[in-house]
């Protein structure tokens, strides 16, 4: 299994990549810090594989976590997870060593494209003492994309989390109806998330049938 830690402030957003990570397998999450401080001395404490990093902490940024770790040469590899956006915050993290950089929010298909291709890389580089061209190329390494998702007029980031959140505990199909009474929206609100969800390919609808009637809309996470 591959060590992970993660440091995010939002507990929402740490609830979610949580359960990404453990939806994607192949790791084990070793701590989790909510500020910069917390989470350098949890990088120095277990030296995990990997660390997911947030740039905006309550105490400091996450680049400069990132420079003190390169200081301090912890064998620890960076995956930025951010609302940041500009370039100069980009180009920081790539020179400081990243390896991928996600811009929230994101698709699920985006951070277990970026896991998976770290678990690949990281087995990659534990069996052999060297590789060649081909197979530095097989492994993704320069091919980094920044994705961004655009949320449709009328949704915000935080009520999809919340509908995320809620689906993801649940790990079982729930109707429109019932998401808006546990979140607290109305069943058409709702509905346009669920929907919304299903197209981008984070959800899959099933439809149930009763004895009368039209079918019932019912949505899981994938």
């Amino acid at each position: 299994m591959i060590g992970i830690v993660i440091v995010e402030d939002d507990p929402m957003v740490l609830e979610v990549n949580k359960q990404y990570i453990e939806a994607v397998g192949g790791f084990k999450i070793l701590a989790t810090a909510d500020h910069a401080a917390e989470g350098l001395e949890l990088v120095r404490r277990f030296r995990p594989q990997l660390l997911l990093l947030d740039i905006f902490l309550p105490d400091q940024k996450g680049i400069e976590v990132l420079q003190e770790m390169r200081r301090l040469d912890l064998p620890t590899d960076v995956i930025l997870v951010t609302a940041a956006r500009d370039v100069e915050t980009i180009q920081q993290g790539f020179r400081y060593g990243i390896v991928d950089y996600i811009v929230k929010p994101f698709r699920f298909e985006r951070i277990k494209s970026s896991l998976e291709s770290y678990r690949d890389m990281y087995y990659q580089l534990q069996r052999k003492e060297a590789l060649n061209q081909a197979e530095i190329d097989d492994m993704g390494l320069g091919k980094v994309k920044i994705v961004e998702e655009t949320l449709p007029k009328g949704l915000t980031e935080t009520t999809l989390k919340q509908v995320m959140l809620f689906l993801l505990k649940g790990k079982q199909s729930y109707s429109a109806e019932e998401v808006a009474s546990e979140v607290g929206l109305s069943r058409v609100t709702a509905r346009r998330y669920l929907e919304y969800l299903e197209k981008t390919g984070k959800a899959e609808l099933e439809l149930q049938y009763g004895s009368v009637g039209r079918p019932v809309n019912r949505y899981r996470i994938r």
